[in-house]
Order: structure tokens, then sequence, then C-alpha cells
């Protein structure tokens, strides 16, 4: 029996997506297979694909032969939070861009992930469902075809994603607020909620109700306290870390195809826990045990 413990770094993930991370040369119909054999369990009980891994879970996955030779101590070079016949959803990470940009090499989300598909034997190109900033972590949603495209696409235009954010801003900031300053002439409506207050930072959850560029970033520029590393809207610069401190942590939608109700957390970066647990101090568990469950 294989035993793994949750680290903050995979606190928030689903099994299935876990299993990619820990087996990464297994097909996917494999991984699907020891989750409905039950021979992955959490915490000593049988777990389901989409059941969600908590910070210091016992995770346990039976050994064989097989599972030996897909162990591997490298990760994927995408994230991969979500995968079904339609959409890949990834986690991306900070200062990587979606598409290939003029100004930098040609390292990109879209690029690398329809890599990752061919090698496994897939054909075609994702498109992104939705946008994230260069800068900024977290969930982004591709389509598998020109008809998930266009499936989602609809989605997004008609009902939008429910979207949540993690941020660190400088100052310190109230329990909560709603800034409701226009954008390019626009109503545009942002509401926070303080997770923790340092002395010259705080930790916030942000759910964006509209959805105008680079709202959040402007938003919290506009009351006095910008995104960290967010140079382009008065932000601290943070040395080494290649994005900002924003990160988009949960988003929901009803699938167009099933009809289900999607639920895709995204791990934190390693340097953003940093920063946290640095601010939270001895609070830092309790913090993060509270994300998942941020209304």
């Amino acid at each position: 029996m294989l035993t793994f413990t949750i680290a903050p770094t995979d606190h928030c993930r689903s099994v299935e997506s876990f299993l990619r991370n820990i087996l990464p040369a297994a097909p996917l119909p494999y991984l699907k297979k020891l989750v409905k054999s039950g021979h992955i369990a959490v915490n000593g009980i049988p777990a389901a694909a989409d059941a969600l891994l908590r910070l210091s879970d016992t995770v346990t996955l039976k050994e064989s032969a097989r599972t030996r030779q897909f162990l591997s101590g490298r990760r994927p070079e995408l994230d991969i939070l979500y995968e079904d016949q339609w959409i890949i959803a990834f986690n991306k990470e900070p200062g990587m861009p979606v598409h290939r940009a003029a100004e930098v090499d040609s390292r990109n989300l879209v690029e690398i992930g329809i890599r990752m598909v061919t090698e496994r034997g897939g054909i075609g190109k994702l498109r992104p469902v939705n946008r994230l900033d260069r800068g900024t972590s977290g969930v982004i949603i591709t389509a598998k075809s020109a008809v998930a495209a266009a499936m989602f696409g609809r989605l997004v235009q008609d009902e939008g994603l429910d979207k949540l954010y993690l941020a660190l801003v400088a100052g310190r900031l109230p329990e909560e607020g709603c800034i409701t300053v226009p954008l390019e002439g626009k109503e545009a409506e942002t509401r926070y909620r303080l997770l923790v207050r340092g002395e010259k930072e705080s930790f916030v959850a942000v759910r964006p109700r509209t959805g105008r560029m680079h709202q959040i970033r402007q938003h919290f520029r506009l009351i006095g306290h910008a995104v960290l590393g967010d140079r382009r809207y008065g932000g601290r610069p943070l040395p080494g870390y290649a994005g900002i401190a924003l990160h988009s942590f949960r988003t929901r939608l009803t699938h167009p195809s099933t009809g289900a109700i999607l639920a895709i957390l995204a791990p934190l970066p390693s340097w953003l826990l940093d920063s946290i647990r640095s601010l939270a101090g001895a609070s830092f568990d309790d913090v993060i045990r509270s994300l998942p469950d941020i209304p």
C-alpha cells in the first residue's frame, strides 16, 4: 500500500487530479479504474474521483506492478485539475501566458497543453473558455473541440462563471467590502472578504460580480490597496516571483452538456502559501483549511 499525506500544495485538489500528479504516465481510463475499483482511499474510506483532498488527509493507494510502473517523482508540465470529453481545466502557474506572446518565448499554456494531449495519443486544438492575465495563477478552462468551445462560450456569455479569487493586497483592509467604481464607463462590482490582516498587507477572498478587463487589479488600486506584484497598477514588486499575488481559486459552472454543477478548485502556488504562512503565523493551517468553505 502506498501512503501519502496531503501538503498545502495539494490542498483542495480532487482525487483524480492528485492521481494525475503522482502517476503522470498513466492513461486516464486507468486512473478512473483505480477509483471505481476502490483502490484509492482518503482517511481509510474509498474515495470518488471528484472528492476534495484537504490539508493533512491521508491518501492510500493499492500498490501493484502497473502502478509502480507509472509512479514518477516528476509532475506533469501542466497541472490538470479536471478533464472530461469536452474540456480540460488547468492550474495555470504565475507568469505563464495562455497564448504565445510576441515579447516572450514560446512557452505558453495552450501549446504545452496541446503537446501533452498529443503525447498521450489525442488530437485536436485547445481553446480557452475563460481568460487569465499572464501574472494571475489558477483555474483556466480549455475546450477540446470547436463544438465544446461554442457550447462553453455560450455558457460564459449567457450566465458567466462563478469565480472566487484569493489575493494579497497592500495595507490593512476592513472585514469586508464592495467596490463599485465604474471601469471604462461601465458598471463594475467587486466584493471582498478579509481572511488575514497583517501590519502592511491583507489576504482576501474576492468575488468579481462583473467581468471588466483587469477588474480586480484596477479596483484594488483605486481604493489604495494594490495587488502585490502588480506593478502595472501600483503594486509593490515581488523579486523572484514571476506573477502577481492574485489566484483564481474556485470556478463554478453548470456543465452545458451534462447539467452537472462543476466546482473546480486550484491549489495555491508555493510562493503565495509561504507568504500567507508568514502573515498568518500559528493560524496558517486554520486559514488554509477554511478556503474551500468560503461562501
